[in-house]
Formats: C-alpha cells, structure tokens, sequence
C-alpha cells in the first residue's frame, strides 16, 4: 500500500499549544496563494462532527512560508471557492478514501 505524502502545519494557539493541520488544498485568488487545512486527526476521532475547515493566506518571505487569516472582506468569495474544490474531490457516492 502506498502511504500518500501529507502536508501539515504546525500552529500555536493563544495559551501556548501547539496544534497540527493538514493541507488539503491549495489555490489561487487575485493573485494571492491560499490554501485549505483541516485537522485530519479530529476527523477520524469523530466521524459525525463536520470537520472544520480554514482558510489560510499564504505569504512567502524569502525561503519561509508564513500562513496567516485570510482577509475577512475576501472571505464569502473564498468560501464560495473552497467549497466547490471540496466538493470536486470525490465523485464516489458515500464516503470513501478515494484519490479522486
């Protein structure tokens, strides 16, 4: 079986804990990287809770990337734009671990 290379990041919360997120997605909006994380491990602990969802800028300095809040006035069209690349993932009925 072939393990899939996965993308995380690790942040640091107001009181000082450190938390990971996988990338699921990257994409492209006026001009500016943005990508998408998820804590995958939340997700396989409770399968019936919607996992959420963020929506990060990516900001490049130098050989460092930085993720930071996206813009709040960019947000609604973000979201329109991460749920339709959410939504093309899988075409399979149900839930599944598809590629597609």
């Amino acid at each position: 079986m072939e393990m899939e290379e996965r993308d995380v990041v690790t942040f640091t919360d107001e009181e000082g804990n450190e938390f990971e997120l996988d990338v699921i997605e990257y994409f492209e909006y006026e001009g500016q990287e943005y990508a998408v994380l998820m804590d995958l491990s939340a997700e396989a602990e409770n399968e019936e809770e919607a996992a959420e969802v963020y929506i990060m800028k990516i900001v490049v300095d130098g050989d460092m990337e930085e993720f930071l809040p996206a813009d709040e006035d960019k947000m609604d069209a973000l979201a329109e734009i991460v749920e339709e690349l959410l939504s093309e993932e899988c075409d399979c009925e149900g839930g599944c671990d598809c590629d597609k």
